[in-house]
């Protein structure tokens, strides 16, 4: 019991450091907030361009993580549908590697639909995806001796744990994202962004491998 409290304990602290990773990532956004905020003249208006994407991102991670949590209501694939998730992520990782390259259609996307914009990109450089491995060990297989009755139960359990997973994964991002965004607006100025951020494209990629290697690794250890 105590392993799993712990093993529970390391999961949830992945879920926050994810969201801060992301935040901190400049190709999540915040540059847009801090873009908002010079042309607004306003810290409020800086403010007001985290919303939406904050509601973009958190949207992204629930498309990646629902139909999973509808899955894991057939518990006696439970093993299999880790393995998949894993694969599916160290595949996509691999592809970030082969094809760094942002959509194309984020280009006809206007600034004014900051929502949407959030929205393609966490999709388009696997944020959801990276978090299903880590969401997948939180959830635990349960009997479905009792057929429907208990399949509907454990898809009500893994939809609240999937929204909860997405909400504090995108409370740490907003928060990386906009303290990041405050300290260039505020202090910092566009010319530190220009000469010092670097790119994290790569380092995205290899974290996507690296998590999808690691769920890979603990199912297979899970199952001996």
């Amino acid at each position: 019991m105590a392993g799993q409290d712990a093993t529970s304990v390391w999961l949830w602290a992945a879920i926050v450091v994810s969201g801060l990773y992301h935040g901190i990532n400049p190709g999540m956004g915040w540059p847009l907030a801090v873009a908002a905020g010079l042309m607004g003249k306003s810290a409020r208006a800086l403010l007001a361009a985290l919303v939406p994407l904050s509601a973009g991102h958190l949207l992204a991670i629930l498309v990646m993580l629902l139909p999973f949590a509808m899955l894991l209501a057939l518990a006696q694939w439970e093993r299999q549908i880790q393995a998949g998730a894993s694969l599916l992520v160290i595949a996509y990782g691999v592809l970030r590697l082969i094809h760094p390259r942002h959509p194309r259609v984020l280009a006809r996307i206007r600034p004014a639909q900051l929502a949407l914009w959030s929205f393609v990109v966490a999709i388009a450089h696997g944020a959801g995806l990276m978090l299903v491995p880590i969401y997948l060990g939180l959830c635990e297989g349960a009997s479905l001796d009792s057929g429907h009755e208990a399949a509907a139960r454990l898809i009500g359990e893994n939809l609240a744990m999937a929204l909860v997973v997405a909400v504090v994964h995108s409370l740490a991002m907003v928060a990386a994202g906009g303290g990041a965004a405050w300290l260039v607006y505020r202090y910092l100025g566009l010319q530190y962004l220009s000469r010092s951020w670097f790119n994290l494209d790569t380092v995205w990629a290899l974290s996507l491998i690296l998590v999808g290697g690691i769920a890979l690794a603990i199912g297979f250890a899970g199952s001996h």
